[in-house]
């Protein structure tokens, strides 16, 4: 396999896609909490951002008693009923997803170029995911398997899990410094660097400053995604 290749790893939630809403997440979620746990527990009052669903239940509940062997248990149930209230909230309009400014054009840059793949790297659950970038009219670009929120409850786990299936799927043995993750908080620079890989930070979230992102040390900080040469040129060091 190519030693230029370059995995793109995306991360979703304030990179690729937003609410138009701050915070309708949680209008959805906490249904799904009481449906499947009987409780919300304390999820109005966390901070979630790059966070994986996993772990934002286990913040939720830990009040409640519920432990990780719990969530465990009901994964398949919270996966089907969390998608149910997400879909619900999109089509009442309650939740608009939107794709973030200059994240297509960025996509089909490195999508027509040689050098690079894209695969999701997110917190979402897996069908949540798809679901999004299907909304947002991004799906086309995302061919590789991925990695998502409903695997650990550790954001450092994924890349591993990423990377491990994308060699499998491409019967290649790419080193860790060929995956790129993109991200939007600390954790998405956290989890590259525990994995080995290279990380752009982009200060398009809501929740973390461009400042937050560098005091992280990422090996690039964009401020957005609007410039497509400035994210190519950026790329091309990687």
């Amino acid at each position: 396999m190519n030693q230029s290749l370059r995995i793109l790893l995306w991360d979703l939630d304030g990179t690729l896609v937003r609410g138009k809403r701050l915070g309708t997440f949680k209008d959805y979620t906490a249904p799904m909490l009481e449906l499947v746990f009987g409780t919300a527990g304390c999820l109005r009052d966390l901070v979630v951002s790059g966070m994986t669903d996993l772990q934002i239940v286990e913040e939720a509940l830990r009040g409640e008693g519920i432990t990780r062997e719990h969530i465990y248990l009901r994964r398949d149930e919270l996966r089907r009923c969390y998608l149910e209230e997400m879909k619900r909230a999109v089509t009442t309009g309650a939740h608009v997803i939107e794709p973030i400014p200059g994240g297509r054009e960025v996509l089909q840059a490195v999508h027509e170029h040689p050098r690079y793949a894209s695969a999701l790297l997110t917190g979402n659950i897996e069908p949540a995911a798809h679901f999004k970038v299907e909304v947002a009219g991004l799906a086309e670009f995302f061919t590789l398997p991925g990695a998502f929120g409903d695997e650990s409850f550790d954001r450092r786990d994924l890349p591993a899990s990423a990377a491990r299936r994308i060699n499998e799927y491409l019967g290649a043995e790419l080193k860790p410094e060929q995956f790129i993750v993109i991200g939007d908080t600390p954790s998405d620079i956290a989890c590259a660097r525990h994995f080995g890989a290279r990380v752009i930070a982009v200060a398009t979230g809501r929740i973390h400053s461009a400042e937050d992102l560098r005091a992280g040390e990422p090996d690039a900080l964009l401020p957005d995604l609007l410039d497509v040469d400035l994210v190519m040129e950026t790329l091309a060091k990687l």
